[in-house]
C-alpha cells in the first residue's frame, strides 16, 4: 500500500532502475526549476564551456610485453596535458584550449572551446613503474607501461571440490 502512495504521489514507476532514477531526475528538475539534461549532459566538477563532463576515449590493449593506453585528445597541446601513476592508478588530466577568429570585410568570426578533462584507470601489478612512457601524435596521446620481466599471467584455473 505504501508502495501504491508513493507510486500515485511522486509519478514513479517502478518497472526498473533506470526508470526510477529519471523519474526522480525530473522531479528534481521540477522542484528546482531546472532544464531537463540528458545524463551525458549532466554539470560536472570537470566541464567545458557548455557545462557538459568532457573525458576523453580510451583505447586499452595488452600485449605479451606492455599495457597500451590511448586516448583521443585532439586539439590538446602536449604542455597542457599531464600523466601521473600512482599507486597502481593511471591519470591523464589537461585542459583544451582552442580558439579561432577569422575577419573579413563583411563578416567576422571567433570562437573559443576549452574545458577540463580527467581519465584514471587502475592497471595490474605486474606494471613495471619505472618504464611508463607517454607521446603524443596527431591529437592521440600513446602510454606504454611495460610489464615487469618474469611478470606471469594472472589466471589460474581453480578446481571444484565436493563438500
Amino acid at each position: 500500500m505504501a508502495e501504491n502512495q508513493l507510486s500515485k504521489s511522486s509519478n514513479l514507476s517502478f518497472a526498473g532502475p533506470h526508470n526510477v532514477l529519471d523519474a526522480m531526475r525530473r522531479e528534481m528538475n521540477k522542484m528546482f526549476g531546472t532544464l531537463d539534461l540528458r545524463p551525458q549532459e549532466w554539470p560536472s566538477v570537470l566541464t567545458g564551456a557548455e557545462g557538459r563532463a568532457i573525458a576523453p576515449q580510451l583505447d586499452v590493449r595488452e600485449t605479451d610485453k606492455a599495457f597500451v593506453i590511448e586516448a583521443e585528445l585532439p586539439g590538446v597541446d602536449d604542455k597542457d596535458v599531464s600523466v601521473t601513476f600512482t599507486n597502481g592508478v593511471l591519470s591523464v588530466k589537461g585542459e583544451k584550449k582552442s580558439e579561432h577568429e577569422e575577419k573579413n570585410d563583411n563578416y567576422y568570426v571567433s570562437e573559443r572551446s576549452y574545458g577540463r578533462f580527467e581519465r584514471a584507470i587502475r592497471l595490474p601489478d605486474s606494471v613495471d613503474e619505472s618504464k611508463i612512457e607517454a607521446h603524443i601524435d596527431k591529437g592521440v596521446l600513446k602510454i606504454t607501461a611495460a610489464k615487469r620481466s618474469g611478470a606471469a599471467s594472472a589466471e589460474r584455473k581453480i578446481e571444484i571440490k565436493k563438500a
